[in-house]
């Protein structure tokens, strides 16, 4: 039976695609990005303890090497992800798509669809395509949130599920893309761009935006020479670095200002992104 690590089921969303929707994060990521604002999604627990013994709950305990984790009297007070030298978390819940359909469900009467996203829920590929399969059947729409490392081309069916995806362009010069995220490559990336603009399942482009991390300028660039005409029917997202949640090197680095943010803008719009926002 399909299963997956879920880090978190957020019944209704108006964030993570159009329309209100129920957003699924599923655990584990592929990549380090350093300017990641939820770290805790990065990883999978490896029972280490440390939490155990700050959750002012009580909701954590370990026995048989592993370490349980009771929802019933958590407080979400993050306390456990905070400490976490791995970043993990130990709130996580192994199921199947059947059981995630089922927190769905409640929803149903409220939301347009549903989006996975992660830490990198393309990881989970058959565990994703099942979930939508059921969605659809009950007269959802389906997106993807990734950092698009994962050939979709390799996916045909699972493409065909999907109304779309919102993809992550982090960095376009190879180095500045290693530097940031600690990944190999983004060759596959770009491929996945310009092969979901051929068959129309580019749903939302985004680039966190943070000068002398991020050639912003050149993804900017690349996106328009690589997609073409599509950059005036899909939405570009400029998302302001924000240190919210980050570890590490750029957890103290502040958000750019708002003259460089318009600069980015302006670029956009004078290359002929006509859905380009600042977020």
């Amino acid at each position: 039976m399909t299963r997956a690590p879920i880090n978190k089921i957020i019944p209704l969303s108006l964030v993570d695609g159009p329309g209100n929707r129920t957003s699924i994060f599923l655990q584990g990521c592929n990549l380090a990005c350093a300017y990641c604002h939820n770290p805790e999604t990065q990883r999978l627990c490896n029972h280490c303890g440390i939490c155990v013994s700050g959750c002012p709950s009580g909701a954590l305990s370990i026995s048989g090497g592993r370490v349980n984790w009771d929802p019933a009297v958590c407080i979400s007070c993050d306390q456990c992800i905070t400490v976490c030298p791995s970043f993990a978390s130990p709130r996580v819940r192994n199921m199947t798509p059947d059981e995630v359909f089922q927190e769905v469900q409640k929803n149903i009467p409220f939301i347009r669809g549903i989006t996975v996203s992660g830490g990198e829920c393309t990881l989970y590929p058959n565990f994703i395509k099942e979930l939508f399969t059921k969605a659809r059947e009950n007269g959802l729409t389906c997106l993807i949130d990734s950092n698009g490392t994962t050939d979709f081309t390799r996916f045909p069916e699972l493409m065909e599920l999907s109304q779309g995806v919102m993809l992550d362009v982090k960095a376009w010069d190879e180095e500045v893309y290693k530097r940031l995220t600690a990944g190999p490559t983004n060759s596959v990336v770009k491929k996945n761009l310009k092969y979901l603009a051929d068959c129309n399942k580019l749903e939302e482009l985004r680039i966190v935006c943070l000068p002398g991390e991020v050639d912003a300028e050149a993804v900017i660039s690349g996106i328009a020479e690589t997609i073409g005409e599509k950059i005036r029917s899909v939405k570009l997202k400029l998302i302001k670095f924000r240190r919210y949640g980050v570890k590490g090197r750029l957890q103290n680095t502040p958000t750019p200002d708002e003259a460089y943010m318009q600069g980015l803008l302006q670029l956009a719009n004078g290359m002929g992104f006509e859905k380009a926002v600042i977020v």
